[in-house]
């Protein structure tokens, strides 16, 4: 069995214009005090990362994991969730995700499409360089807004969304390929890759393809009211991504799994701060542990309540306390009387 690494933390949320948040030096300097042992690199950030020049350069990959390696930390994955959003948008989200793009695509949904392709092979030859086997991602969505069966869907409906999904990320799943690299969809509402029968339509579509694996929130899952542990059994040969992120879901006679429209803080369900939410991680670290999940404890910080900072501290410890190391031995190897084929078959009748 193989030991869960960590703490790593996400950075997407805590990059910003002021220190110590708006350079990788500083940030990792502030990350490595609170415990942490690793970060996942949003690749879209220049504030702490060009995917240009790591795709590029090994040397640029090599300074970047020496000012990480000055304060103790490596790189547990490259994130390229905003990217991977705009590989896929209906039209109905034009306006809203142009915001993850250039401004100078903004309004060319065909040209943002093709940015955001590009964008993901990056980031793959980029990991490549770093030594990473793993990227995380989003599948984007064409079918989101029709989620719920009514008005009842056109038949063929969500076999053409799939087979087009599929279409646009057979390529870059075939990149990944050639540069040893897992992609990894986070299973999340807002995509078409939301849960374990939407992941097991696409990866029908994409033939199983090998480098097409499964970035595992609970959070996501709890708010939609699935079996979380149970889907770790059933999909852990394709988890090799790991967000640790808590939620809660508190039904009441006005709102339910679908939020009622209301902010974050006063939806039925939300995200918590580890230790905070209802998330069972003691069974989730278990489980990971016995499947041999050999990635990155990932903390990705989101709280309706909670300050960021004090989240990022709070879970350090929470991880570390949750790891599990696995053990070299069975607890009853002090009872074992070796090995003797013929005693065995005597203990059996067989003579």
């Amino acid at each position: 069995m193989k030991t869960i690494k960590g703490p790593a933390l996400f950075l997407a949320q805590y990059a910003g214009d002021e220190p110590p948040f708006d350079s990788l030096e500083d940030i990792a300097r502030w990350a490595s005090g609170l415990g942490f042992e690793g970060v996942q690199i949003p690749s879209w950030d220049k504030r702490l990362f060009d995917l240009e020049q790591a795709a590029e350069s090994q040397d640029y990959c090599q300074a970047i994991k020496g000012v990480l390696a000055e304060h103790g930390l490596v790189i547990s994955e490259l994130s390229a969730h905003l990217q991977g959003q705009l590989v896929a948008v209906h039209p109905v989200y034009d306006t809203l995700f142009d915001g993850f793009a250039p401004p100078h695509l903004h309004g060319n949904p065909t040209a943002r499409q093709a940015w955001a392709v590009e964008q993901l092979k990056l980031a793959a030859r980029a990991s490549a360089n770093l030594g990473l086997g793993a990227l995380g991602t989003f599948s984007g969505s064409l079918l989101w807004p029709f989620l719920y069966p009514w008005p009842q869907r056109p038949a063929g409906l969500v076999d053409e969304g799939f087979t087009e999904l599929a279409a646009r990320w057979t390529p870059i799943l075939d990149v990944c390929e050639s540069e040893g690299v897992d992609l990894c969809f986070e299973i999340h509402p807002g995509e078409d890759l939301h849960d374990g029968a939407t992941f097991e339509r696409f990866l029908a579509e994409v033939d199983e393809h090998p480098r097409c694996k499964i970035l595992y929130d609970p959070s996501h899952l709890l708010l939609q009211q699935l079996d979380y542990l149970g889907f770790i059994d059933r999909y852990h040969q394709r988890i090799r991504m790991f967000h640790v992120k808590d939620a809660e879901f508190n039904p009441s006679a006005q709102q339910g799994v679908y939020g009622a429209y209301a902010s974050w803080v006063n939806r039925a369900g939300r995200f918590r701060s580890l230790g905070d939410g209802q998330v069972d991680f003691k069974g989730i670290f278990s489980r990971l542990a016995q499947y041999d999940f050999e990635g990155w404890a990932v903390i990705e910080w989101e709280c309706a309540l909670k300050h960021p900072e004090q989240g990022a501290a709070e879970g350090a410890r929470f991880v570390a306390e949750h790891i599990i190391q696995v053990t070299d031995r069975a607890f009853d190897d002090f009872a074992d009387a070796g090995t003797d084929r013929h005693a065995n078959r005597a203990l059996l009748g067989l003579g």
